[in-house]
């Protein structure tokens, strides 16, 4: 982990992170990674690319594809297809998906899908390490009819820096910061996420900041200093830990878009989710020292 700037910045008070450690996108990657990088293996899919369609296509797990039918990819009865499916609206009112026994065999097929058609041979070609290659070349393919499919999920993969995933040899997840890597099997526990251009990770049961800060290389003080909190705070399973300072506004994508308010949401863990430090939520905001956030707020972010 290369040395961080000094911050300069105030200590606020801390108030509990909640709303994020349930995260929908977070676990569906820690849930399934294993399974991508597996197909990965033995498919050479890349398993940023597999775990980024798999969130939009199914909706991080959400969707009614993935909940009823198993099916994470979308993929539509047809070619040798004669198992069981499920009928939804898409292109047609009474399109038919592939309905699988369990999640396992969706990412199976999805694979063999890829790896069997015809249309998607040129993709092999790239190395296993190009996942924008992957994601234009899917798009040309005609996987998805979305005009900005590619967009999607290059930003997905490095929203949530999928593409360490795609570096995994000898049992063991790389993520980089700058030139240097992260490789312990610390890492083995916990994704390294990217929010904001941020590195972060969610704390597991038993972490503190301590541990963090012998495995990251990142000082105990400035963990608290980058996450603001106090000097006697412990961390709990579910907590968002940067390693580096939040910036100070959000994102560009967020231009124009404010966040929604959900109930019993703090300024804290807004600041959080998008990686800003708090004293700039109030800053961006107008907001008084006073102000409690309510339900349905328009918090801005840039």
């Amino acid at each position: 982990m290369r040395t961080l700037q000094k911050i300069i910045v105030c200590l606020l008070c801390w108030i509990p992170v909640c709303a994020f450690s349930q995260s929908v996108q977070w676990r569906y990657i820690e849930n399934y990674k294993d399974m991508a990088i597996d197909q990965m293996r033995r498919y050479r899919i890349p398993a940023s690319i597999t775990l980024a369609q798999g969130l939009i296509e199914s909706g991080a797990g959400k969707s009614r594809l993935a909940t009823e039918a198993h099916n994470h990819f979308g993929i539509k009865v047809g070619g040798t297809w004669s198992g069981p499916y499920i009928v939804m609206a898409d292109d047609r009112p009474d399109d038919r998906f592939r309905k699988y026994r369990n999640d396992s065999e969706s990412f199976e097929d999805h694979s063999k899908f890829l790896a069997n058609g015809q249309r998607y041979r040129f993709l092999f070609n790239l190395k296993i390490t190009d996942y924008k290659g992957w994601a234009h070349g899917l798009k040309k393919a005609g996987y998805a009819t979305n005009p900005r499919y590619a967009e999607m999920l290059i930003g997905t993969i490095e929203r949530y820096n999928l593409q360490q995933f795609d570096s995994y040899t000898k049992g063991r997840y790389h993520a980089r910061s700058g030139n240097s890597e992260m490789g312990s099997a610390f890492f083995s526990q916990h994704i390294v996420y990217k929010i904001n251009k941020n590195y972060m990770i969610i704390a597991n049961s038993g972490d503190t900041w301590e541990s963090v800060s012998r495995e990251t290389g990142v000082s105990v003080r400035k963990l608290r200093r980058y996450n603001e909190r106090p000097k006697g705070s412990l961390l709990q399973a579910g907590d968002i830990v940067y390693l580096e300072k939040k910036r100070t506004k959000a994102d560009k994508a967020y231009k124009g878009i404010p966040h929604v308010v959900k109930p019993g949401e703090s300024l804290y863990d807004i600041s959080q989710r998008y990686g800003i430090r708090l004293k700039y939520i109030y800053k961006l905001n107008a907001l008084s020292e006073d102000y409690v956030p309510q339900n349905g707020d328009l918090i801005w972010l840039r």
